[in-house]
């Protein structure tokens, strides 16, 4: 199985349109970065983590030409807009892809765009079927674990998928959800910066969550410019927890 972060960067991406902080003025390819998305190679199969409004670039750049499935975490706009860029692979493929979220997911992509989901097929959409996660479930004779996490009051989905887990935009986790992380031998986990936020995991409150569970290493992603250059930053963590940055590839 393979990992690749399409992009690693938080909702307003870095750099951030008119800024000049350090972070943003850097000419440091680890501290640019696009709206959180990854894609995982599996069985020959290629499947997408959120279908954020980079997609189409990041699509490019990493020259994917096929996606399988679609495993959304939450509706919001830097997650799932993209979502019609997903006809691409709809006419490559010749067929419909598989997507899956919770009910709150469903329920908005629905309401959201409902030019795709209605019953009158218009041509040239994108052809996607969406499934509502309620428990485990398989992609390929490969279990997929559900992970139940706050953003804030919203209810969104991690996933673990043999000994990776992907978790973003969380702000908090209960214990039994957490029980289901322990022994991956890679965690992605969000961490925006170093200031306490609403919604987000902080520095100090990923540091803390990552203590009380058993993981092989960490990568932090969902990453704004307020945490700091990414060189910086990751000579301040401890040696199993780094910085992810777009388009890097893992193998487990």
């Amino acid at each position: 199985m393979k990992i690749k972060f399409l992009g690693t960067g938080t909702s307003q991406g870095i750099p951030v349109i008119g800024c000049e902080c350090l972070v943003c003025k850097s000419k440091k390819k680890e501290d640019k970065r696009l709206r959180s998305s990854a894609i995982l190679q599996i069985s020959k199969k290629n499947i997408l983590i959120d279908t954020g409004p980079d997609l189409r670039q990041q699509s490019l750049k990493n020259n994917i030409n096929r996606i399988d499935y679609v495993l959304y975490t939450h509706a919001h706009r830097d997650h799932v807009s993209g979502i019609d860029e997903l006809r691409s692979f709809n006419f490559i493929q010749k067929k419909e892809i598989k997507a899956f979220g919770n009910r709150e997911l469903v329920n908005q992509l629905r309401k959201d765009y409902s030019y795709i989901f209605s019953d009158l097929k218009y041509p040239g959409l994108p052809d996607i079927e969406l499934n509502t996660v309620e428990k485990n479930f398989y992609i390929e004779n490969v279990k997929v674990i559900p992970i139940k996490v706050k953003h804030y009051k919203l209810n969104i989905l991690g996933y673990r998928i043999k000994d990776l887990t992907y978790i973003t935009d969380a702000k908090t986790i209960n214990k039994h959800e957490l029980k289901k992380i322990n022994g991956s031998k890679i965690l992605v986990i969000n961490c925006l910066q170093i200031k306490e936020h609403l919604s987000h995991l902080n520095l100090k409150e990923m540091l803390n969550l990552v203590s009380n569970i058993d993981v092989g290493k960490v990568y932090l992603t969902h990453i704004s410019h307020n945490l700091g250059l990414h060189d910086e930053v990751n000579k301040k963590l401890p040696k199993n927890i780094e910085l992810a940055y777009d388009n890097l590839e893992l193998s487990l």
